[in-house]
């Protein structure tokens, strides 16, 4: 009972929930569809790529094979190591609420889609590591690249689990709520980041932020529906 009510976890998302990473991405897809003959002038369209795993939006929104994919995730690599990987910003305010939950005694991680490398140096950047027990991603093999693997993952080198733990991920995008729930985990949705509320909450999200400012009040909510 102690455990349960002094460790309290929460997992970030990265990409549209810490930090608006939005440019970075976009500029590295554009590159890898030129290299490979395709010429998209709608860069909004392009913001659906922000969150999801790389292979599976390559292959939903422009129709490629899985091998055509995989051309298109390196392609997108050589731009994002090194150009868009720091086409990046922190959401004003994040830095004030990360120290403010781990002043009030809150263990905080990443689990985010992105590999596990580039969001440690993006990170490490901004100054961001430090605030973080554990910060975990995906492999550049795409063999744990699944939202919901990336949760299991960090939750396991934590060595936590919801049936011992109070656990909650904070996500902007549908995968990170169907992530948390196959983890059986509640999900906090923000709106600031690139999905929108019927997203967020039609996926399943059990408590939605506004404004970054909401998120220590709203975090504290979703865990008093833990007790």
């Amino acid at each position: 009972m102690n455990a349960w009510k002094n460790e309290r976890y929460v997992l970030w998302d990265l990409d549209g929930t810490l930090t608006e990473s939005a440019p970075g991405i976009i500029n590295s897809v554009l590159y890898a569809l030129e290299k490979m003959g395709i010429y998209e002038k709608d860069r909004a369209k392009l913001e659906a790529f922000v969150g999801p795993p790389l292979l599976e939006s390559f292959q939903r929104f422009y129709g490629m094979t899985p091998e055509e994919a995989k051309t298109g995730m390196e392609y997108y690599r050589e731009y994002f190591v090194e150009k868009g990987m720091l086409e990046n910003q922190v959401y004003p305010g994040i830095p004030e609420v990360l120290d403010r939950l781990n002043q009030r005694g809150y263990h905080l991680a990443v689990a985010t889609s992105k590999p596990e490398i580039y969001s440690r140096r993006i990170l490490d950047h901004f100054g961001l590591t430090d605030r973080f027990v554990y910060v975990g991603g995906s492999t550049l093999d795409e063999t744990r690249c699944e939202k919901a693997d990336v949760i299991t993952y960090v939750m396991e080198t934590l060595g936590i689990s919801p049936k011992e733990h109070p656990i909650l991920m904070v996500g902007d995008r549908l995968h990170d709520v169907q992530g948390a729930a196959v983890n059986r985990i509640p999900c906090l949705g923000v709106l600031y980041g690139y999905g929108s509320r019927e997203e967020l909450e039609t996926a399943g999200a059990v408590e939605i932020c506004g404004t970054v400012a909401e998120l220590p009040e709203k975090v504290e909510r979703c865990f008093e529906g833990l007790r």
